[in-house]
């Protein structure tokens, strides 16, 4: 997977991939001008949207309905080092009340790819790429 970051002035990014691109900006209170979401709504809209595909998938292939369904996700703050904590995730389907097919929908949404990248730290590793100096 590949994603590429152009920044366009001011706090504004432009993040694209496969075609598809996106716009992260702040809000006006932290010196943006509030275009887009910043990276941790993305963050968050990135958790929330993959359980929410999880979930779905595993209403269409019981033939259950997915009509309606939310997703809400909400995240804290902690420091030391700064950083999102205390996740959690809701997932909304009306007419869904069959306890079998409620915990099916949970263990589903437990299998969320970005879910599992958040429980079990990933390796990271940043580069930092200037101009290469002139040979001599």
């Amino acid at each position: 997977m590949e994603l590429n970051v152009t920044y366009l002035g001011n706090v504004q990014f432009e993040a694209e991939a496969r075609g598809h691109k996106i716009i992260c900006d702040q809000p006006f209170d932290n010196h943006g001008d509030d275009e887009g979401m910043t990276p941790p709504e993305l963050l968050l809209a990135s958790l929330a949207t993959c359980a929410g595909f999880y979930a779905v998938q595993y209403l269409k292939t019981r033939n259950l309905s997915s009509e309606g369904l939310k997703v809400k996700v909400s995240a804290g703050k902690a420091k030391d080092p700064a950083r999102m904590d205390q996740f959690i995730i809701d997932v909304e389907v009306p007419g869904l009340s069959d306890p079998h097919h409620i915990e099916g929908v949970r263990r589903s949404v437990d299998k969320c790819l970005i879910k599992n990248t958040l429980k079990v730290p990933p390796s990271l590793q940043v580069n930092i790429n200037g101009a290469v100096p002139a040979a001599v």
